[in-house]
């Protein structure tokens, strides 16, 4: 008696077209797509970013293997920031801005002494303060000279997930580096 009161109550209250809406399900799908459309693609944009920063790595760290072995084998001796910069850049694919790289080619004195450090402050606030520190410089050596090559970028990131990002810098950018140490031959 009590369940025929009830769905006597219920079908009084409720109209045949509400009930019909209540008991639809055509529009389940488009709302679930809404709901993980969102995550879905962030995640998808969020390896996409990763890979592409990853293999420009490499491609840097390959482009300066490449130039070093250059300068190694005398290749270079009559080298000059833009020259090394201008080689650097015909290996990189396209993938980088080649007027935004940062090139140090120095000689070092022994293999202990080779220091690789970015030419910036990763605790930089302002854009100003996350600028290059220091200079560039090419010195292709002599025979025999141990020489570090240096080059360094600042890769843009586009994907920032509230402060969950590749960036490295306050200025949304992430510093890309590859460096190579090694001794000249007897050219």
């Amino acid at each position: 008696m009590a369940t025929n009161l009830a769905s006597l109550f219920k079908r009084a209250l409720l109209p045949k077209r509400w009930r019909a809406f209540a008991r639809d399900e055509s529009g389940v799908t488009a709302i679930e797509f809404g709901l993980l459309a969102l995550p879905f693609f962030s995640i998808i944009g969020a390896i996409l970013e990763t890979s592409l920063v990853f293999l420009s790595g490499q491609i840097l760290d390959s482009a300066v293997q490449d130039t070093g072995r250059l300068v190694r084998t005398g290749q270079m001796q009559s080298a000059t920031i833009q020259t090394f910069r201008a080689n650097v850049c015909d290996r990189l694919y396209g993938l980088f801005d080649c007027t935004k790289l940062f090139v140090d080619v120095q000689v070092l004195t022994t293999f202990n002494a080779a220091t690789i450090k970015p030419p910036v402050d990763f605790n930089c606030k302002t854009q100003t303060e996350c600028e290059w520190n220091r200079n560039e410089i090419v010195t292709p050596g002599k025979t025999s000279n141990i020489m570090v090559a240096q080059v360094y970028y600042r890769w843009p990131v586009v994907l920032n997930f509230g402060g969950l990002s590749l960036a490295n810098l306050a200025t949304g950018e992430r510093v890309l580096g590859a460096a190579s140490v090694f001794k000249n031959e007897p050219f």
